[in-house]
């Protein structure tokens, strides 16, 4: 009975410091093999889904979310799934998108029904958050090898696009410049010690330690000249390590471990870097949200400084996160699916409202960090939210979810979950400066309550 009380303890605590965190990204579903881009004044973060309570990597849909202070990420949803492929029905796996010449080309890869291997597939659209069609309405690549996930794609200084993947070896091809199609033959680095810490698994001597391992997950990039590949390392469980060339397809180095060997609760790891607004950040993903673990992942995210050669530092997972590059302006209309954290509540989409969010019950909430409300307060809040039945009321908190309340909106049913209507009420409490906001959901216990769409605060 001690050991029980003992287990249950634990979690709880677990869960406490989760949800008081920043880190995972988000809590509405679970996230897997982030891939950033920054375009614009936004940073984008291309994910895959793992399913609830999956027992694999049952994957069916990729999904994106942005931010432009690294705090607060709208979910946009899924623009993609394996639907949009023809040839494709099972193993959404990880994937990566990348502007070029007015598109963004989304590489992915998944089951193919023609040859019942993993292919690499690509997808196109003029918007970086929807539109996205298969651009060849076949694979890019298809040879029937099960090597084939994990695509990396990278445009060098003189304009030619490569791209690489593969577990448990590093495959690459040279795109065209349509990033479509494809020149030359496929290609295979050469694995060694000196390279990957290790050879290919076929040519490891039986009994001998190696230093470590490439497994999948590679991620292309350009550091002071140097090529920097990085990748899943090491075996289950994964760490990150790295290696470096000065040419493509390569003449690599091993270059040391990344991201160690942590307790984040997931046997596996993915990562993605990018620079954005003067800042360097790490993506990866660990197990970390209730009910997670290795087949239940969740994106996070830490800034890190490049060593003075341009090579990468320690980094080691936080529940902490990142700070924010700026204050958020409440004074906009703003989607309630956007957010810095939650608790509770998850999100859906349809074709005439886009991404909102559902399933609120009792206690439920949302949280926006750094809202800057500036000298004068606001005197009306609003809500767009739809209720079948029962609705309930959303309550705005200063800093804490118990803290100063500056507005109680009562929320009617609207006779349908997908009927939308605006409700609005007077602030209670003036408030200026920067506060932590949160939007809790309170009535009926047990029942679902409504969607909340948007909200608006007016001086």
């Amino acid at each position: 009975m001690k050991k029980i009380k003992s287990i249950v303890l634990t979690s709880a605590l677990l869960t406490a410091n989760v949800l008081n965190a920043q880190n995972p990204v988000v809590q509405t579903c679970f996230t897997s093999d982030p891939a950033p881009m920054v375009h614009g004044d936004r940073l984008y973060v291309y994910t895959g889904h793992d399913e609830d309570n999956a027992d694999f990597f049952w994957m069916q849909e990729w999904r994106v979310y942005s931010t432009d202070d690294m705090v607060n990420y709208t979910d946009h949803g899924s623009p993609l799934a394996l639907e949009t492929f023809s040839w494709a029905d099972d193993r959404a796996w990880a994937a990566q998108t990348i502007y070029r010449n007015g598109k963004f080309y989304w590489y992915i890869c998944a089951h193919s029904k023609l040859t019942n291997g993993m292919a690499i597939g690509v997808a196109v659209s003029d918007n970086p958050v929807r539109g996205f069609k298969d651009a060849l309405g076949k694979p890019l690549f298809d040879n029937g090898s099960w090597d084939n996930i994990d695509p990396t794609v990278f445009i060098d200084d003189d304009n030619q696009a490569w791209l690489f993947w593969g577990n448990p070896q590093v495959y690459y091809l040279k795109l065209n410049e349509d990033m479509v199609s494809y020149s030359g033959e496929l290609g295979l680095v050469e694995m060694d010690e000196k390279s990957f810490g290790a050879p290919v698994m076929r040519k490891r001597e039986e009994g001998k330690t190696y230093k470590d391992c490439y497994v999948e997950g590679p991620w292309l990039t350009k550091r002071n000249g140097k090529y920097q590949l990085l990748y899943a390392s090491g075996g289950v469980p994964e760490h990150i390590s790295y290696s470096v060339s000065d040419k493509l397809p390569g003449n690599w180095s091993y270059a040391g471990e990344i991201m160690p060997l942590c307790e984040t609760g997931s046997f596996t790891n993915h990562c993605g870097v990018t620079d954005y607004k003067g800042h360097s950040y790490f993506f990866y993903h660990t197990g970390k949200l209730p009910k997670g673990g290795g087949f239940g992942r969740s994106i996070a995210v830490e800034e890190f400084k490049y060593n003075p050669d341009g090579s990468f530092p320690t980094i080691m997972p936080t529940n902490e996160g990142v700070k924010p590059l700026k204050n958020f302006n409440p004074y906009t209309k703003v989607q309630a699916e956007t957010m810095a954290f939650s608790f509770g509540v998850k999100t859906e989409q349809n074709q005439k409202r886009g991404v909102y969010v559902s399933e609120i019950h009792n206690g439920d909430y949302t949280k926006l960090q750094s809202v800057d409300f500036g000298d004068v307060s606001p005197k009306t809040f609003s809500a767009s939210t739809a209720s079948a039945l029962r609705g309930g009321k959303i309550e705005v908190h200063l800093d804490s979810i118990k803290g100063t309340t500056i507005a109680e909106l009562e929320i009617l049913g609207t006779g349908a979950w997908e009927t939308f209507k605006t409700f609005s009420t007077a602030t209670k409490t003036n408030v200026t400066g920067v506060h932590d906001v949160y939007f809790v959901f309170t009535g009926r216990k047990g029942p679902r309550l409504f969607n909340f769409d948007f909200w608006e605060m007016k001086r």
